[in-house]
């Protein structure tokens, strides 16, 4: 065998050498990473167990949320009760102390009345308390339901009876008034007793 063949199989022998010990130190990587990724992956990895400790906590936790939400509520709907209880029993407060002016002034015309006092008075002093109370529904949104002359609407009105019309242009319509009706705002509070022409 000449030099050359021999140093060609030395080089040849060296590269194959070399190539192995390369090839072995990249196996000898990856298994080392394979070893942490499965040691990492069973670290991570949970038992049953565990995992049924972990959810029965988060149930515990979830119950309690909801336990502290439905007392929430409940204290909610109870106190919503009682301050709707305390309007409609005392929603009529302000109305009857607004009223009270008029009583006092009602009681007033009956001692002047019961003192024998002058007629002329006694009537200008009615119509004071008259106009007073008035005034008074109208800032309560109170108005009286125009009726007589109009025609007649079962919205508004209530036939009392019917009457032959003086005129025959008084047909259907409210020849007479005998109780007033009100509204309030856009609302019947009373519908007005009339005598319809026929």
């Amino acid at each position: 065998m000449s030099k050359k063949n021999k140093k060609n199989q030395n080089d040849e022998a060296k590269a194959a050498q070399q190539e192995f010990q390369t090839d072995e130190a990249v196996n000898a990587e990856q298994i080392t990473n394979e070893n942490q990724t499965t040691e990492n992956e069973a670290a991570e990895e949970v038992t049953p167990e565990q995992r049924i400790a972990q959810l029965e906590e988060q149930i515990e936790h979830e119950k309690k949320e909801y336990l502290f939400l439905m007392a929430d509520f409940e204290n909610f709907r109870r106190r919503t009760i009682k301050e709707k209880g305390d309007l409609i029993r005392n929603g009529a407060e302000s109305a009857m102390r607004d009223l009270l002016p008029v009583v006092d002034d009602l009681e007033r015309a009956l001692d002047a009345i019961n003192k024998g006092g002058d007629l002329d008075s006694l009537k200008e002093g009615v119509d004071l308390i008259y106009n007073k109370f008035v005034k008074y529904l109208e800032s309560q949104h109170v108005t009286a339901i125009d009726s007589t002359g109009k025609d007649f609407d079962t919205d508004l009105h209530e036939a009392v009876t019917m009457f032959p019309a003086p005129d025959p242009s008084m047909k259907g319509k409210v020849i007479d008034t005998t109780i007033k009706g009100y509204m309030i705002n856009d609302k019947v509070l009373r519908h007005a007793k009339v005598v319809v022409g026929s």
